[in-house]
């Protein structure tokens, strides 16, 4: 791993937007995604972090599915023996699918810490709210054969050990990824530590404004993540309805009047609509970019409008693997008529 060291066209961690969090921690608005898809290698995704932080980026989003913690972990070892202090980072993980039984979450958090070389996580989140895996590279037929549907009473005690975690000083905050509206409702009333962010889909195809609204409004921060609209997603979630939102006319109509790239005008209509949002990027030109698109001048009213009303409900993740029955629609997952599916 190189030498950490500021470049000279960085942006000033101290100018990007954060969000508070119910405790009163900011976490920066802007952050590096480090999923990799089954397209980036893992040290690939390492040197992406090491550089990010060298242009600003303060802010990092792992999971340990992702397997490439272990590497990160040297890139966030190689910054703070650099000068950035550890309590200017914010570092987000989440606890996998198979991990979701009692006696797993405690050590599988402490593997993560092992493996990023970090005492604390900021946030730690459970991925999703399915107890389902899946093979890495696997195609969208893929189904475990013990996967079950979403069970409150299992999800609460998976939520007790995440609250343990946070007693026992080895997560600031937890968390929710992948959920639902039906499903959060259940879980606030339950919980006895809140939730403090959710991360969901959100892109200008994707907008989910109900839920987005219903994040907001009891206490927790949205984190977007696809915020382009993921163009390296796996194949097993594209489908040939799929749109674009880097393509949409509106927002190539303003990325042409601003002379920037689509992506930045997605990045900037994130932030100014109150959300954290984590891009993926192993590019220096666009990582950079996409930190810029933060601090540079915002849009108007008038392209805010236009976005908003781009809005296609183009879901991307579909996350058709985890679903637990034969003959079942990926909307399953997603509890579309506003109740939780049934088993």
């Amino acid at each position: 791993m190189s030498q950490f060291a500021i470049a000279s066209d960085s942006i000033d961690p101290s100018s990007v937007p954060q969000r508070k969090l119910y405790t009163g921690a900011c976490i920066p608005a802007v952050g590096l995604g480090t999923f990799g898809s089954d397209r980036v290698s893992w040290e690939e995704v390492a040197e992406a972090v090491m550089g990010a932080a060298c242009v600003g980026y303060r802010h990092f989003d792992c999971a340990s599915v992702y397997g490439n913690e272990h590497l990160i972990g040297h890139s966030l070892r190689s910054m703070m023996q650099g000068g950035i202090r550890r309590e200017d980072l914010w570092i987000t993980s989440k606890l996998w699918n198979d991990k979701h039984a009692e006696e797993d979450v405690i050590p599988s958090c402490e593997k993560t810490l092992r493996d990023l070389r970090l005492d604390c996580l900021d946030l730690y989140l459970i991925h999703w709210p399915f107890p389902n895996t899946h093979d890495p590279g696997c195609d969208v037929s893929s189904r475990s054969p013990t996967a079950r549907p979403y069970i409150h009473e299992n999800y609460m005690k998976t939520w007790r050990q995440m609250e343990k975690l946070v007693e026992m000083g080895l997560a600031r905050h937890i968390g929710t990824s992948n959920m639902t509206v039906p499903k959060l409702k259940i879980l606030l009333r339950d919980a006895a530590i809140r939730p403090a962010a959710n991360e969901m889909e959100l892109h200008p195809h994707f907008q989910q404004p109900e839920f987005f609204r219903f994040v907001r409004e009891n206490g927790m921060v949205a984190i977007g993540y696809s915020p382009i609209g993921s163009p390296a997603r796996p194949e097993r979630d594209r489908t040939p309805e799929d749109t674009f939102p880097i393509e949409d006319p509106a927002i190539l109509t303003i990325a042409d009047r601003l002379g920037v790239h689509p992506a930045a005008v997605c990045i900037k209509w994130a932030v100014q609509r109150g959300q954290v949002t984590i891009p993926f990027s192993t590019k220096r030109a666009h990582y950079l970019s996409n930190l810029q698109a933060a601090v540079t001048a915002p849009l108007a009213d008038e392209d805010m409008e236009a976005i908003a009303r781009a809005d296609r409900n183009c879901r991307l993740i579909k996350g058709q693997v985890f679903l637990w029955k034969e003959n079942q629609n990926w909307e399953d997952l997603w509890d579309v008529n506003g109740e939780i599916t049934p088993a």
